[in-house]
Order: C-alpha cells, then structure tokens, then sequence
C-alpha cells in the first residue's frame, strides 16, 4: 500500500497547482514543438541546381571524354562548312572551349518554419525556427543511383581560329568572321583568320 500512496503524491493535484502558468507555458509549447519535430514537413515542389559536369561525390560522368569530342567535332563541323565557302579553300579550325558545360540536378527542397509568441505577464517573447533541406533525386535505374540530371548545358566557345588558303584575301576573312559569328557566341575579336603555308 505504500507504494500506491507515493504514486499517488506523484500525481496529486496540489503538485500540478503547485507548477507556475509560466512553467505550464513552456511545457505545452515544448509538447507542441515535439509533435511538429516528428510529424513530417511538407515538401515545396523540387528546385533546382547547377553543378559542373564532375558531380560532388567525385566520380567524373562518363561524358567528360566526349567534352574535348565535343570540340572536336564542332571544329569538323566548321571546317566542312568553311570549306565549302568560295574563295576560302583548304581550311582547319581550332576551337577552345571556355567551360566543360554544366548539368542542372534535380533537387527535393524541403522548408518549413515555426512561429511561437510567449507572453509573460509584461514581457513578450517571440520564438521563429525555420528549417531548409534539399536532397539531390537519384534515378533509380542503376544500382547506384545517378543523379537525376532536369537539364545540361553544351560547353560554351570562348575562342576561335581559322587557318585557311585564302586567308589573305579581306573579303573572304570578313566572311569567314562572320560565318563564325553566326554560328558561335564569341565576340569579334575572339576569332582569328590567318593565311595557311
């Protein structure tokens, strides 16, 4: 029977009069910031981010091969259409690339945020918690998972250079220029027509 009398002093009445509003605040707020902790947040739709074309775990994609085969074959390119140009003749191209391009991942973003006013007789406090997550989606195709890619960027030109037969001649130079400028970003100065040996 003693026992059952001390369970019972654990949760008399007197000892919840005995707790302070203050006290019984804090502890109901606290109760509710629990459940908001282990109920799940709410997901905003997926956002994005851009990332070079090597991803964050270090592992570099199977493409970056095709990243100077993309030059390459931007040069081939150039090279059959400048060929065909009158007065240009045999010609070869190099091209330089300013970046490796860049994939755009696929993101989960989670947010949620929390506002609690207290008030303490004269005293007001004001409590905000605000929570950002994001996760990169993985594609689940592979065992390993890789990351879901929502859009890829080519490697942008940064410089040209046409070494061609008729390289002497102004008009042909001012054509080829222009083709150039036509088919790539770069500003004029960045392309250089010479003569070939």
């Amino acid at each position: 029977m003693v026992k059952i009398m001390k369970k019972r002093e654990w949760f008399s009445l007197e000892k919840i009069k005995g707790i302070s509003k203050n006290q019984l605040l804090i502890g109901g707020l606290a109760g509710i910031l629990l459940l908001i902790i282990a109920l799940p947040a709410e997901t905003d739709k997926k956002g994005e981010q851009r990332v070079p074309k090597e991803d964050n775990s270090g592992q570099t994609e199977q493409d970056t091969g095709n990243d100077s085969s993309y030059g390459k074959e931007l040069e081939r390119k150039l090279e059959r259409i400048l060929g065909e140009m009158e007065g240009v003749g045999k010609v070869e191209v190099m091209i330089t690339l300013k970046d490796d391009g860049e994939r755009i991942l696929e993101k989960d973003i989670t947010r949620s945020s929390q506002e609690t006013a207290e008030e303490d007789g004269t005293v007001k406090r004001n409590t905000r918690e605000s929570q950002y997550q994001e996760e990169t989606v993985f594609s689940k195709e592979t065992d390993q998972g890789q990351p879901f890619v929502a859009k890829e960027t080519a490697p942008l030109v940064e410089g040209v250079l046409v070494v061609a037969e008729g390289g002497e001649n102004a008009k042909t130079v001012k054509n080829i220029s222009d083709a150039v400028l036509a088919l790539f970003p770069v500003e004029v100065h960045k392309i250089k027509v010479v003569k070939m040996n």
